[in-house]
């Protein structure tokens, strides 16, 4: 068991260190490609050479990062095959195909319209080149789409069903998946924080600029853009986050219990707008969850339900299995012990079925996969042998939870200063300086506010692969746990290297790029 144990946590390790390094370089392509399709439109429409050459700059730090991006997103992919071997063979004919769309649509236009965006400047007309841009900008959104419709499917797995005979779910109805509530919700909140990450990005080094006073005209020019894309982008992104927890409340209450370290809900649930946990407090003791909090009443009831007097379960009532009406009517319905039960009569129910195929028995494996069916949905529950083994890390989830939401309102607030400063038009570079620094500063930031909004959705899931269907102990390959810390420790250094080389790269880019005259 403690060599299970060691090989899902260093497979889980390895996964989450891949994809938060990818997600470092994902959301500035998302973002950048947008701002600088804009600023080739406005070229296109004045034929400024100094809009040209404001174009080329940022154009060019968007190549420095989608190259570093495709590099970190292949490994990604393979860990599937190589890690999570069970999970692939289980749910592969559903999973593989948003991600073989994305490879053969999305990636290839991408690949297509980014070489005429790069070389075709003298080859092809204005118009065209014009459109490759914008195409390049779609084509990242869309594998975007493809990627988060498979993340979303984990989440809120439907449009499937399990076949016994070959032991693997296949999909019955494709838009299901892709017009999921889970996957329209991720898709615009992620795709739309890109745009307030490379919003945060284009300004901050056009600020570095201002307080080294070069080219300040290009810098102005690139932070009015930057903001009006950034601006749009936290809107978008604060109201799918509206959406999206909403969407949670329905499908993975657990995890809407974790992000608020909330362990016995009520109606009129209020929302934790600043909080420090109680690092003691466990399931099912009479501790307080919190040392310290600043709350907003009603708030997650609203959040949740849009009702103020809605009721909004915690960890010990999804357990039990606990939902109230406003009325304060007690509604019980499975509680996780009886999914696990549930749960494992549908192992056992496989199990006869398989036996019954191999003897050639049609009214045992008739039975069988009668009460398969009927407990499968608790299928995943079967593998756990307590229900405290399905609460996710609640310390983890909450504190990231409650940094993306803080840092995301802090950046609505900075759109809006530096928006209302830049058009002022009054000495903007000499007098304030201080939103320069401050501009720097947020760079690093909404890295982090991206990445935790990430933490939120993963290890608020877990023990969950799949929602409800798989935990991550059933999912993993049957490969040594040394391997796994090997190609961890090998992958770290990469990746760690490719980070600094972009760093690097596009730090001396942007110095060197600076000192000409751009003006």
């Amino acid at each position: 068991m403690n060599d299970l144990t060691t090989l899902v946590d260093w497979s889980r390790a390895q996964f989450a260190l891949t994809a938060m390094y990818h997600w470092l370089f994902v959301p500035l392509t998302l973002g950048l490609s947008v701002i600088v399709a804009i600023m080739e439109s406005i070229y296109f429409k004045n034929r400024d050479p100094r809009w040209l050459a404001t174009t080329k700059f940022w154009m060019t730090i968007f190549g420095i990062n989608f190259a570093m991006g495709v590099a970190t997103g292949i490994i990604l992919e393979f860990e599937f095959g190589t890690n999570w071997s069970n999970y692939s063979w289980f749910v592969g004919d559903i999973f593989g195909a948003p991600l073989a769309i994305e490879g053969l649509l999305a990636f290839f236009m991408e690949a297509t319209f980014i070489a005429v965006m790069f070389f075709g400047w003298k080859k092809v007309s204005p118009r065209f080149h014009l459109a490759s841009t914008w195409l390049t900008a779609i084509g990242a959104s869309l594998s975007a789409l493809w990627i988060l419709v498979a993340n979303s499917w984990m989440q809120y797995p439907v449009g499937m069903e399990f076949n016994p005979d070959d032991m693997r779910n296949v999909m019955n109805d494709f838009w299901a998946l892709v017009l999921s509530p889970v996957a329209i919700n991720k898709f615009f909140h992620s795709v739309l924080s890109g745009w307030t990450l490379a919003g945060v990005f284009v300004i901050g080094v056009s600020a570095w600029m201002l307080l080294k006073k070069r080219n300040v005209a290009m810098a102005v020019r690139s932070i009015k853009v930057a903001g009006w894309v950034g601006i749009a982008g936290i809107l978008a992104t604060l109201a799918t986050g509206d959406g999206s927890a909403k969407v949670v409340s329905e499908v993975q209450p657990m995890k809407l219990a974790a992000m608020e370290g909330l362990y016995k809900g009520s109606c009129g649930q209020a929302i934790v707008g600043v909080g420090i946990l109680n690092p003691d407090k466990q399931v099912g003791d009479d501790q307080e969850p919190y040392i310290f909090d600043i709350s907003i009443p009603y708030g997650l009831s609203v959040l949740a339900e849009g009702d103020p007097d809605a009721f909004v379960p915690g960890v010990e009532d999804i357990l039990a299995g606990i939902e109230l009406t406003p009325e304060g009517d007690t509604i019980k319905g499975d509680s996780y012990a009886q999914r696990i039960e549930r749960g494992k009569a549908a192992h056992d129910a496989l199990r006869r079925f398989d036996v019954a195929k191999s003897q050639g028995d049609e009214n045992a494996m008739q039975q069988a996969r009668a009460d398969l069916d009927k407990d499968f949905k608790y299928f995943g529950y079967g593998y756990f042998d307590s229900p405290q083994e399905a609460v996710p890390d609640i310390p983890m989830t909450f504190y990231s939870f409650h940094i993306m939401v803080i840092l995301g309102g802090y950046f609505l607030l900075f759109y809006i200063v530096v928006l209302l400063l830049v058009y002022k038009k009054r000495n903007f570079v000499e007098r304030n300086k201080w939103l320069h620094y401050i501009a720097i500063i947020s760079i690093p930031l909404v890295w982090i506010c991206s990445e935790a909004g990430w933490v939120v959705a993963e290890v608020g899931r877990q023990p969950w692969v799949i929602e409800g269907l798989m935990p991550a102990r059933a999912a993993i390959s049957n490969i040594p746990a040394s391997s796994v810390i090997v190609t961890f420790t090998l992958f770290a250094v990469i990746f760690t290297g490719l980070l600094i080389a972009e760093i690097s790269i596009m730090t001396k880019y942007i110095s060197r790029k600076s000192q000409e005259n751009i003006d």
